[in-house]
């Protein structure tokens, strides 16, 4: 499955490969829509590292350890919950943390706010394929069981005590399916934000756009146990978090466009 692959004495993790692609596409795409609007691209720079990327991944890192403390990480040696390398992120901790650093960089920086974020977004999106990318080769946020022609099926892979990593049956490549929206989401967000009316439309619909996508990929996810889900099993945490993040989505829209436009920069 390739995870990772050895340079000599070093292991290179292929999961990190990918979080760095995405994390670099994306802040070339945020930078080019910042130009777009008179915006310095170094602002991006200086806002994505390290304050976004470290954040992102820290805020990822602390809701999937403590989603998955019971079953991954108690009684396990005291480093593993910083063994990001193995994957083991969920995506909306590190929205929230770095949406909320985010927010008081660009507030010390004396950015438009909002202005920012309609740059962030697209990139945002961008960069997700490549981690969903990530998450096909490790392993991770698999699929339920299905008879499609487009079904995958992973190698036969062990953990120390025998017992399958992966399902050994085909299954919904639900990483691929989140990865071809997040493309399409991105291409989707750039086209509007040329066009945008307001700042902050980009962002608000990005967060509308993007819920709806994780709430409908994860009807398709067999990686939850039923003591994961919050509402007696009806919705996933993913589903959740998205109502969440879709109602915040729709507050912002609704809100900004009432909001005379900030000068420009």
């Amino acid at each position: 499955m390739f995870r990772s692959f050895q340079i000599g004495t070093l292991t290179i993790h292929t999961f990190g490969i990918l979080v760095g692609m995405g994390f670099v596409s994306g802040l070339w795409l945020s930078s080019r829509r910042a130009r777009a609007v008179g915006l310095s691209p170094d602002a991006l720079y200086d806002l994505a590292f390290p304050w976004l990327l470290i954040s992102g991944l820290v805020g990822a890192r602390i809701l999937y350890v403590i989603s998955y403390w019971r079953q991954d990480f108690a009684g396990q040696p005291w480093h593993e919950p910083f063994a990001i390398w193995r994957g083991g992120l969920v995506f909306y901790g590190g929205l929230g943390l770095a949406t909320l650093v985010g927010v008081l960089r660009v507030r010390w920086l004396g950015l438009p706010l909002w202005r920012v974020a309609d740059c962030v977004a697209p990139g945002l999106a961008l960069g997700h394929v490549f981690g969903r990318i990530g998450c096909l080769i490790n392993g991770c946020c698999y699929g339920r069981a299905c008879d499609l022609p487009w079904a995958i099926q992973y190698p036969k892979e062990f953990t120390r005590d025998g017992t399958p990593l992966f399902p050994l049956h085909p299954i919904h490549p639900t990483q691929i399916y989140e990865a071809a929206l997040n493309l399409m989401l991105a291409g989707a967000l750039v086209w509007q934000h040329q066009r945008r009316r307001f700042d902050g439309q980009v962002a608000a619909t990005y967060l509308i756009a993007y819920a709806c996508i994780r709430g409908v990929v994860e009807y398709f996810r067999g990686d939850y146990g039923t003591t994961s889900n919050p509402v007696a099993g009806v919705w996933t945490p993913g589903q959740s978090a998205s109502w969440l993040v879709l109602s915040v989505g729709l507050a912002l829209y609704f809100w900004l466009r009432t909001r005379p436009a900030a000068p420009a920069s």
